[in-house]
């Protein structure tokens, strides 16, 4: 998995769009990276830019952004109703997927260091990034605001994490952290009345609601010995929730942000407000994303609701996002578009998956074309998918057995296994294309002088270790599928056995054709100590295969009886 992250800087400026449009073209100007929203409000004169790619290329772009900011906007001459220091004002970076909260913090730190010694500005860390929790809250960092921190920014204990203990007139200063991904969520609801939404909003959220005497609503507010409100918790952390009413589609809503889903996903919270609003004679109807969503949360969703159906969770992403979709409503109002709303289908880069993306006819017809590529390598990794597909399919099959019912979570977790595989497998095909490009453009690197020699030599040798390292990729990948099919041979449903055993045999044809790749790949490495080992782990790979595949087709036969 791609590591993605996501940058969400707010500029000192609302107002002037000629400024706002050249601080979002530095953001442009780095590939890798994809702008997702310029937010600019005139009151605040203030704009909430979005961006999301790769670590490196985000912090790049966060930097220039920076850069262009401090270069455009005159913080002495700012006014504003929201709280600000700086020209970037805040920069947060939040792990989307495939990257942890701490290695996201030491990109805020390598982000802050190059800004506050580059760029010459006070830089303070928050949130995750900030191991001070006595400054890591971005409100009482911010205190004074920019004209309070000329005074503030000469006590001991407000010292700048990196750059000058010097407050810039011209920029001011900057806060550069890490934090959680907040997903804004509103849940539907058929009534009008704000009263009752209010009402479901405070027993879900975590501040939760504050206690009466008697009457909930109109009671005395009961108090503790010194004097402030005591509150009774809501159900769910990391949740704020409000409800209103909504003049535009006629109903109430929950509005929630969500400041952490892996505590409290959009599911659980769905979930919750279902409960509290049946509790009151209310029924949810569906639910909105405002903004985007990372994928792995819709797909935790889907899973959720498939095991409460008691179904196998061996199906596809897209089956997963359906399922998640339906269940949570979140096409009543509105279409709900995956490629627009989640975070990692924003990024994707068609070309990535053009083979597998294609009709089987039209992959057939590609494969058969006058072009090098795609060939054996794709092949054998396409037919290793579609070996582990029947696999899974016995699995699928065996979990919904009338009969099974007590075998349906073993079942479902190995279809679940299965399909984890299959993934893996469908994305080779197209790698292995992709490897034999990065060979073809080595090979076209020029030669004149002795450096450019060494690095056409060095260039050629890594495309070719990679070439190399993809079809192995597909042999372990599709040998380890024999486990899913020997079980379902030996104890799935035996209406299907001989789909497993034909299944096996795919995962031979797919081992057999990735290690003719890595032989003649391999016939093209200088380091020779590689060659030997790799060839010793792939041929392991193939003997082993071929003996339990054949196990398999002498269990099939004498199942046949023929």
């Amino acid at each position: 998995m791609k590591k993605i992250i996501e940058c969400v800087p707010n500029f000192s400026e609302g107002n002037d769009l000629n400024v706002i449009r050249q601080i979002t073209a530095e953001v442009e100007k780095i590939d890798g990276v994809k702008l997702l929203d310029v937010d600019p409000g005139k009151a605040t004169n203030r704009t909430v830019v979005t961006f999301v790619g790769e670590p490196e290329p985000v912090i790049e772009a966060a930097f220039q952004a920076i850069k262009k900011a401090s270069e455009l906007i005159d913080m002495s001459k700012h006014t504003g109703e929201h709280p600000r220091m700086g020209a970037t004002d805040v920069c947060p970076l939040i792990p989307v997927s495939g990257i942890s909260m701490e290695e996201t913090a030491e990109y805020a730190h390598k982000l802050g260091k190059r800004v506050g010694e580059e760029l010459n500005l006070p830089i303070y860390m928050y949130e995750k990034a900030q191991p001070n929790k006595e400054r890591s809250n971005l409100s009482i960092i911010r205190a004074g605001e920019y004209e309070g921190f000329f005074k503030k920014i000469k006590e001991p204990k407000w010292t700048p994490d990196y750059g000058p203990a010097e407050f810039s007139v011209r920029a001011g200063g900057t806060v550069i952290g890490a934090r959680d991904f907040l997903i804004a969520y509103n849940i539907n609801l058929n009534t009008t009345s704000t009263r009752l939404a209010n009402s479901v909003a405070f027993d879900v959220r975590e501040a939760g609601r504050v206690k009466r005497e008697g009457n909930p609503i109109t009671g005395k507010v009961v108090n503790d010995e010194n004097g402030n409100p005591v509150r009774i918790p809501g159900k769910l952390k990391e949740c704020k929730a409000i409800g209103w009413f909504i003049e535009e589609y006629g109903i109430a809503q929950i509005s929630m942000n969500l400041t952490n889903h892996k505590v409290t996903p959009v599911h659980m919270a769905f979930d919750a407000v279902n409960e509290s609003a049946q509790s009151r004679g209310l029924r949810v109807t569906g639910s909105e994303l405002v903004g985007l969503i990372p994928l792995g949360a819709l797909l935790e969703a889907g899973k959720h609701y498939l095991k409460m159906q008691n179904r196998s969770l061996g199906v596809s992403e897209e089956e997963l996002i359906h399922i998640a979709v339906k269940s949570l409503g979140l096409d009543e109002l509105a279409p709900f578009d995956p490629n627009k709303k989640i975070i990692e289908y924003q990024l994707r880069n068609m070309e990535d998956e053009r083979l597998v993306s294609m009709t089987a006819k039209k992959l057939a017809f590609e494969t058969a074309s006058e072009s090098p590529a795609p060939g054996g390598g794709s092949v054998s990794a396409y037919v290793g998918a579609l070996g582990v597909a029947l696999g899974t399919m016995v699995a699928n099959l065996s979990a919904n057995k009338r009969g099974w019912e007590d075998q349906a979570q073993r079942f479902g977790d190995a279809a679940a296994s299965g399909q984890s595989i299959l993934d893996s497998l469908l994305k080779a095909v197209d790698e292995d294309t992709r490897a034999f490009s990065r060979i073809m453009d080595a090979f076209a690197l020029p030669k004149g002088n002795e450096a450019e020699t060494q690095a056409r030599t060095q260039a050629i040798e890594d495309a070719t270790v990679y070439a190399c390292e993809v079809p192995f990729h597909v042999m372990k990948t599709a040998h380890a599928a024999l486990d899913l099919i020997e079980d379902m041979v030996a104890n799935g449903n035996q209406n299907s056995i001989t789909d497993g055993a034909v299944g096996s045999l795919c995962i031979q044809t797919a081992v057999e054709g990735a290690h003719l790749n890595v032989k003649i790949n391999a016939s093209g490495l200088k380091d020779k100590t590689r060659v030997n080992q790799l060839l010793e782990d792939a041929n392991k790979l193939m003997s082993d295969t071929q003996n339990r595949v054949q196990a398999i087709r002498s269990k099939v036969n004498e199942v046949i009886g023929l």
